[in-house]
């Protein structure tokens, strides 16, 4: 890959973390990457991994996602550089961002990750983020892999209503 192209997409991707309050998987940066056939996915993956190694952007690392935020340092950067990148880029993204913010909003403030403690025992730990903060943690232990992967899949479609009863359950005699 030239330099220059390796630098633009690192630009790029600076660009669309530092527009968004929250953190971005690396499917969701991959796609959008991708879709607008900024570059491919394996220049994507290559750009991620030199950005955390330089300390512009962050990783957060779970069974089920990786999540990156931009850095001080990122951020620092991309406001000296950020003009390389051309104006019909940005506002793609702007836009891309801005109709799609909401979903991939929800996407990442929906956590659900296991791991196994022992034989026959994994701890599934659920929660729900906004911005930083959780609203809703529940861990709970199981017997198998199977019944933890399921709990997490489900928490991604019920979490709203498992939080609205939780809720409307501990306030009901108020």
């Amino acid at each position: 890959m030239q330099p220059e192209a390796l630098m633009l997409y690192k630009l790029i991707v600076l660009y669309i973390l530092d527009r968004v309050d929250f953190p971005m998987s690396n499917p969701q940066l991959s796609n959008l990457m991708t879709t607008h056939e900024y570059t491919t996915y394996i220049n994507v993956q290559e750009v991620l991994s030199d950005l955390v190694e330089d300390g512009y952007i962050t990783l957060q690392q779970t069974k089920n996602a990786s999540l990156y935020r931009i850095s001080e340092e990122g951020r620092e950067t991309l406001s000296f550089f950020y003009q390389n990148i051309s104006r019909n880029i940005r506002d793609e993204i702007d836009l891309y961002l801005t109709e799609n913010k909401y979903s991939l909003r929800e996407e990442v403030s929906n956590v659900a990750d296991y791991y196994k403690v022992r034989a026959n025992e994994y701890v599934t730990e659920l929660k729900v983020l906004e911005r930083d903060s959780s609203v809703i943690e529940v861990r709970l232990t199981v017997p198998s892999k199977e019944d933890a992967e399921a709990i997490c899949a489900h928490w991604k479609k019920k979490n709203a209503d498992i939080y609205a009863y939780v809720l409307n359950t501990l306030l009901a005699d108020k």
